[in-house]
Formats: structure tokens, C-alpha cells, sequence
């Protein structure tokens, strides 16, 4: 099979340089933590097909390709570039074809080859109709569920022990103004509300602390956050973080560079 021309140097690519248009430069190499952008190039998915012969020429135009890593070497070879036979005498990074659901979904992952059957996974990469995304780490899912789930059981105990305080509060005053006494009606003892609200703040003293994921593969650098961004619902605040570059990186005719 033939692949694809590969593309010319992109100026814009560069780490501190910008494009044609005067956007921002491209974010870092792949290797960190690159999971709030995305890329498009729409006229290559109009002159090509998007299959499992095609798909990795179109993941190596994308900020997340390597190109230090043993695919790279086989095109240069005109050898397809997901050949496991030639994959598997080389050691390095690679790239695999891990799942196909042609032609929506391409789940890549790239992985760190010690020998013929030992592969270290490292991240992954899925292409979803055309566009191309970095999974993030199971890690990362996992503390962010965790912290969220956390945070509103935290506030579902501050929520009823309010709710508690305040029906003590409005029962008492209630009796302490009435001149008859009601026989029937069914008094509230607040020793008893003050004990369910000690209940409640020792639970809440007890709720473990978000356990710490585990360490990130080797070649992985996280993106570095600060403190002061996070609030208590972390998912929330992330959702409403701007990212500091473009999210989606369109490659198409309106982004490709004009010679005069």
C-alpha cells in the first residue's frame, strides 16, 4: 500500500514560534499532557479515505504524532509504518493500531518496545470522525471522580445538618411563645437534634481524603496546574478553565499558509 506523501516542515509547529495568522504556537511536544486540544484537517479527509490503511499517515500530521519513534523510520523506508513484523525487531517508542470501528473510531496507542513480546503502553490517542483526541490517564478519571463524588457527599451533610439546626431552632421558639400548649403535637428533643449533628460532622471528619493516582508511565509529563484555580467541585472548574492555546487545531484550507 502507498501512503501518503508526507507533509513539509510547518513553520507554525515550532515550540515559540506562531502561525501565518498570528495564532498562538502549537502546544508542546507530545509526551505531556495534551488532552484539552484537538485536531481536524479536513481537506486531507477530503482527498483521502479514512481506513485502517490510511488512518496513521493522517494521525502523523496531528501535534501528538512523535516523530522520533520506529514508525517514522519505516515510512522513511517506504515500508508501512504499522508493519508489526519490522515493529517487532526494533526497540523504542512505537505506535499501534489498537481497536477499528472504520470509519468513525481509531484507538492508537503509543507504547515503548524493549523487545519482540515486551511493550510498555504509555498513552493513547483515538480518532473519532475525524478528529483526533488524547485519552486522558485512567488515573486522572479516576481522582476526578473520586473528588467529586466526595465533594457532594460533604455537602449533602452540611445541607442536612442545617436543615436539622433550623427545625430545632423554629420548634423551640414556637413553644416558647405559645400560651396553650398543643397535647397532640410531637415535640422535638434538642439534645437529640445535637447529637445527630455530632453524628453527622464525625462521619464527615472520617471521609477519607482523595487517594493519590498512581505515578505516570515513563516519557509522560503532565500538564502543570495551579492551586488556585481549583475550587471544590474540581471537575466544574476544569470544565471552565480556558485553555491557553487553541482547543481545536484546524489544519484546513482557511488555516494552510498563502504564498504570494
Amino acid at each position: 500500500m502507498a501512503a501518503t506523501p508526507l507533509p513539509p516542515p510547518n513553520p507554525g509547529m515550532g515550540a515559540g514560534n506562531s502561525t501565518f495568522d498570528g495564532n498562538p504556537a502549537l502546544p508542546p511536544p507530545p509526551g505531556t499532557d495534551m488532552t484539552g486540544i484537538c485536531f481536524r484537517d479536513q481537506l486531507w479527509l477530503n482527498s483521502y479515505p479514512l481506513d485502517r490503511n490510511f488512518v496513521f499517515d493522517y494521525f502523523a500530521l496531528s501535534p501528538f504524532y512523535d516523530r522520533t519513534c520506529n514508525n517514522e523510520q519505516l515510512r522513511s523506508r517506504s515500508v508501512h509504518p504499522l508493519d508489526i513484523s519490522h515493529l517487532s525487531k526494533m526497540t523504542g517508542n512505537e505506535y499501534m493500531l489498537n481497536e477499528v470501528m472504520e470509519p468513525h473510531l481509531f484507538v492508537i496507542r503509543k507504547q515503548k518496545r524493549d523487545g519482540p513480546e515486551k511493550v510498555t503502553p504509555m498513552l493513547t490517542y483515538y480518532v473519532l470522525d475525524g478528529s483526533i483526541y488524547q485519552a486522558p490517564q485512567l488515573s486522572n478519571v479516576f481522582a476526578a471522580r473520586i473528588g467529586r463524588a466526595l465533594y457532594h457527599i460533604s455537602k449533602a451533610f452540611t445541607t442536612a445538618a442545617s436543615k436539622l439546626e433550623k427545625i430545632g431552632y423554629v420548634d423551640a421558639e414556637s413553644e416558647s411563645t405559645s400560651i396553650e400548649p398543643k397535647s397532640g403535637k410531637e415535640t422535638i428533643d434538642l439534645k437529640e437534634v445535637k447529637r445527630v449533628d455530632h453524628i453527622l460532622a464525625s462521619l464527615q471528619r472520617k471521609l477519607p481524603p482523595v487517594p493519590p493516582p498512581p505515578p505516570f508511565p515513563e516519557g509522560y509529563a503532565p500538564r502543570p496546574s495551579s492551586d488556585a484555580d481549583k475550587g471544590p467541585d474540581g471537575q466544574q472548574q476544569e470544565e471552565q478553565q480556558v485553555s491557553p492555546v487553541d482547543p481545536i487545531i484546524d489544519q484546513g484550507p482557511s488555516k494552510r499558509a498563502r504564498f504570494q
